[in-house]
Protein backbone atom coordinates (compact mmCIF):
# COMPACT_ATOMS: atom_id res chain seq x y z
CA UNK A 1 0.00 0.00 0.00
CA UNK A 2 1.36 3.48 -1.21
CA UNK A 3 2.31 5.91 2.05
CA UNK A 4 1.74 9.56 1.66
CA UNK A 5 4.01 12.06 1.89
CA UNK A 6 3.27 13.65 5.22
CA UNK A 7 3.48 9.58 6.91
CA UNK A 8 7.27 9.42 5.58
CA UNK A 9 8.02 13.04 7.02
CA UNK A 10 6.24 12.09 10.35
CA UNK A 11 8.57 9.21 11.12
CA UNK A 12 11.64 11.29 10.41
CA UNK A 13 14.03 12.63 13.03
CA UNK A 14 12.57 16.18 14.32
CA UNK A 15 15.70 17.90 13.16
CA UNK A 16 15.26 16.56 9.92
CA UNK A 17 11.26 17.24 9.77
CA UNK A 18 12.46 20.81 10.50
CA UNK A 19 14.95 21.44 7.50
CA UNK A 20 11.77 19.98 5.44
CA UNK A 21 9.62 22.64 6.92
CA UNK A 22 11.96 25.22 6.82
CA UNK A 23 12.85 24.63 2.90
CA UNK A 24 9.17 23.77 2.17
CA UNK A 25 8.61 27.24 3.70
CA UNK A 26 11.09 29.20 1.56
CA UNK A 27 10.15 27.66 -1.56
CA UNK A 28 6.89 28.55 -1.10
CA UNK A 29 8.02 31.99 -1.20
CA UNK A 30 9.23 31.75 -4.61
CA UNK A 31 6.07 32.78 -7.40
CA UNK A 32 6.76 32.22 -10.38
CA UNK A 33 3.46 33.62 -11.77
CA UNK A 34 0.92 36.02 -11.01
CA UNK A 35 -1.68 33.49 -10.63
CA UNK A 36 0.22 32.00 -8.32
CA UNK A 37 0.59 35.14 -6.25
CA UNK A 38 -3.45 35.66 -6.32
CA UNK A 39 -3.70 31.91 -4.81
CA UNK A 40 -1.23 32.71 -2.34
CA UNK A 41 -3.39 35.85 -1.46
CA UNK A 42 -6.53 33.94 -1.35
CA UNK A 43 -7.86 35.89 -3.79
CA UNK A 44 -10.19 34.78 -7.31
CA UNK A 45 -9.91 35.99 -10.21
CA UNK A 46 -13.31 37.58 -9.97
CA UNK A 47 -12.03 38.94 -6.77
CA UNK A 48 -9.38 41.19 -8.76
CA UNK A 49 -11.36 41.99 -11.84
CA UNK A 50 -14.12 43.59 -8.97
CA UNK A 51 -11.24 45.07 -7.53
CA UNK A 52 -9.70 46.47 -10.61
CA UNK A 53 -12.71 47.42 -12.19
CA UNK A 54 -12.26 44.90 -15.55
CA UNK A 55 -13.80 41.95 -16.31
CA UNK A 56 -12.60 38.21 -15.08
CA UNK A 57 -11.18 37.65 -18.67
CA UNK A 58 -8.92 40.85 -18.54
CA UNK A 59 -7.47 39.63 -15.14
CA UNK A 60 -6.52 35.96 -16.89
CA UNK A 61 -4.80 38.10 -19.54
CA UNK A 62 -2.82 40.18 -17.12
CA UNK A 63 -2.18 36.88 -15.96
CA UNK A 64 -0.52 35.35 -19.01
CA UNK A 65 1.25 38.81 -19.99
CA UNK A 66 5.25 38.22 -20.20
CA UNK A 67 5.54 42.23 -19.87
CA UNK A 68 3.73 44.96 -18.48
CA UNK A 69 3.82 48.34 -17.29
CA UNK A 70 4.70 48.82 -14.00
CA UNK A 71 1.49 51.04 -13.31
CA UNK A 72 -0.89 47.66 -14.35
CA UNK A 73 1.55 45.13 -11.76
CA UNK A 74 1.59 47.80 -9.06
CA UNK A 75 -2.57 47.83 -9.84
CA UNK A 76 -2.82 43.65 -9.61
CA UNK A 77 -0.85 43.92 -6.74
CA UNK A 78 -2.79 46.34 -4.41
CA UNK A 79 -5.75 44.65 -5.99
CA UNK A 80 -4.73 41.19 -4.21
CA UNK A 81 -4.08 43.14 -1.15
CA UNK A 82 -0.27 43.62 -1.59
CA UNK A 83 2.21 46.05 -2.37
CA UNK A 84 4.91 46.01 -4.75
CA UNK A 85 8.64 47.54 -4.20
CA UNK A 86 11.43 47.81 -6.84
CA UNK A 87 15.04 46.45 -5.47
CA UNK A 88 17.83 47.73 -7.80
CA UNK A 89 21.25 45.29 -7.18
CA UNK A 90 24.20 46.61 -8.44
CA UNK A 91 27.96 45.19 -8.05
CA UNK A 92 29.32 46.54 -5.33
CA UNK A 93 26.13 47.97 -4.05
CA UNK A 94 24.00 47.42 -1.16
CA UNK A 95 20.10 46.77 -2.95
CA UNK A 96 18.14 50.23 -3.85
CA UNK A 97 14.77 50.63 -3.43
CA UNK A 98 13.06 52.37 -6.07
CA UNK A 99 10.11 54.70 -5.39
CA UNK A 100 7.37 56.23 -6.74
CA UNK A 101 8.73 54.68 -10.64
CA UNK A 102 5.28 53.78 -12.62
CA UNK A 103 2.99 55.89 -10.63
CA UNK A 104 1.22 58.33 -12.07
CA UNK A 105 1.71 61.81 -10.25
CA UNK A 106 -0.92 64.34 -9.42
CA UNK A 107 -0.85 67.98 -10.90
CA UNK A 108 -0.07 69.64 -7.57
CA UNK A 109 -1.53 72.89 -9.36
CA UNK A 110 -5.09 70.78 -9.97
Amino acid sequence: MARDINSIIDELPPERQARIASRYQALKRDVETLGELRQIAGKAQADVAAALKIKQPSVSKIEKQADMYLSTLRNYIRAIGGELELVVKLPSHPALHLHRLGDILEDPGA
